[in-house]
């Protein structure tokens, strides 16, 4: 199975998409407080530092390595912004699912919206990944903005298809393909 490699991508002058490291346990812990994270995605509660350091180190770097997954930092210097993951990676069709999260004092800023079409563009256009989705809940409005704003196509609603720890939810998909990339 091929394998990931990490991307080193400017999104602006200091905005970069990285790796983790070990460091940004402490900023994940307290990021997977806020209310509005945990709302939409199922966390183990409490998030504990051990587990946080073993996602950006052990985790993150077993996916990449294995080519199931890849977790990237969107950070400014050394601080966490939020986090991408590419995860239900079908190499044979070229495919995967990108979710991801923003740390409360960077919402709104369009830093997601920049970071999900950067690592897009770069999925597709040097991995030659043909179909990258977006499953997002329909009451999850600013993360079907960061999807319309980064150039995702919506296509419709998988219904009872996913869950968080409130219960089960639908699924709102958006596509991006390599097609919409001209």
């Amino acid at each position: 199975m091929p394998s990931f490699h990490n991307p080193d991508l400017i999104l602006t002058p200091g905005v970069r998409l990285t790796s983790l490291a070990s460091s940004d346990a402490d900023a994940l812990v307290e990021c997977f407080r806020d209310s509005e994270v945990r709302r939409w995605l199922p966390l183990p509660d409490p998030y504990t530092k051990e587990i946080a350091e073993d996602w950006c180190t052990h985790t993150s770097e077993e996916l990449r390595a294995s080519g199931r997954g890849l977790v990237v930092a969107v950070r400014r210097d050394t601080d966490l912004l939020g986090s991408l993951d590419a995860k239900r990676v079908d190499w044979r069709a070229q495919t995967l699912e990108l979710s991801y999260w923003t740390a409360p004092a960077h919402r709104g800023q369009g830093i997601m919206t920049a970071a999900v079409r950067t690592l897009a563009t770069w999925l597709l256009s040097t991995l030659e990944f043909q179909r990258i989705e977006l499953r997002i809940s329909p009451d999850n409005t600013a993360s079907q903005r960061v999807a319309e704003r980064a150039g995702f196509t919506r296509e419709g609603t998988a219904r009872n298809a996913g869950f968080t720890d409130a219960g089960r939810t639908d699924l709102v998909i958006h596509s991006l393909v390599p097609q919409d990339l001209s």
